[in-house]
């Protein structure tokens, strides 16, 4: 593979969980957001709220809730004599992408920089509380929150699937019984090596009706994500969340008014 400064920061990335106590200066911060901003976008449909001084996740001093917004382009286009007629699907979906990237992009800002960063994905599920909290107004969903600041530890990378089993020539496979083998070899061994869920205990329980076979000595990242794909399993708390932050899926013309 080649190599650059850029391509070493983008694979050595791990979140962090422990942090100092130090607080990253003004300029610091505003470079990660101004990287952020200069992510590739639709509509620039990405917007970000700073939270600092501590009580964040894993004592960061830090924490950005990266929210996917419809609601600054709407004021811009009324400037210019025109309501939004794009359904709220498609609005979501381009703002899910503007506020992704953004959030990437401050990501691997930040850690350039030193700093460490750890996505919190729950941000969704948080979403009413986070609405009445930093008062947003209708069409912005929080999307991810993004701690940050200086790292008291420095994890190695964690594994990845075989770019065999990521990239695709043309068209999408069908996997082998061998190819499916070996990626989960791959994940497993790897995390096992780092005893990445020992070390923490990270073991999530299975239901009452299934046995757990397994230990810290085997449990590894494909039983872990298997079982957490035992969650969400209706989506109506997510559409009621979203419809706290006024985006209406399937309907037609979207509602502004809160």
């Amino acid at each position: 593979m080649h190599s650059n400064p850029v391509i070493e920061t983008l694979l050595r990335h791990a979140s962090v969980r422990k942090f100092r106590d130090r607080m990253p200066d003004e300029e610091m911060i505003a470079t990660v957001v101004r990287a952020g901003q200069q992510a590739p976008f639709a509509m620039q449909l990405g917007s970000v709220i700073l939270q600092r001084g501590g009580g964040f996740a894993w004592g960061a001093p830090l924490n950005f809730i990266i929210c996917a917004d419809a609601h600054r382009i709407r004021l811009i286009a009324r400037q210019r004599g025109w309501d939004i007629e794009t359904c709220d699907l498609s609005l979501l979906l381009f703002a899910i992408q503007d506020a992704a990237y953004m959030a990437q992009n401050m990501v691997v800002a930040a850690e350039s920089l030193g700093l460490g960063t750890c996505y919190i994905g729950s941000a969704p599920m948080l979403a009413p509380k986070i609405v009445a909290e930093c008062h947003l107004p209708p069409k912005v969903f929080p999307l991810v929150m993004l701690v940050m600041g200086y790292p008291a530890e420095s994890p190695p990378p964690r594994p990845r699937y075989p770019l065999s089993f990521t990239l695709f020539e043309e068209r999408y496979p069908s996997f082998s019984q061998e190819q499916l083998d070996e990626a989960m070899r791959v994940m497993d061994e790897g995390y096992l090596a780092q005893d990445y869920y020992k070390a923490d205990g990270l073991k999530l329980p299975v239901p009452e009706d299934r046995e757990d076979r397994y230990t810290f000595d085997d449990y590894s990242w494909t039983e872990h994500i298997s079982r957490k794909m035992q969650w969400a399993k209706s989506p109506e708390k997510l559409l009621e969340h979203l419809r706290a932050c006024g985006f209406e899926l399937g309907v037609g013309t979207p509602r502004w008014e809160r």
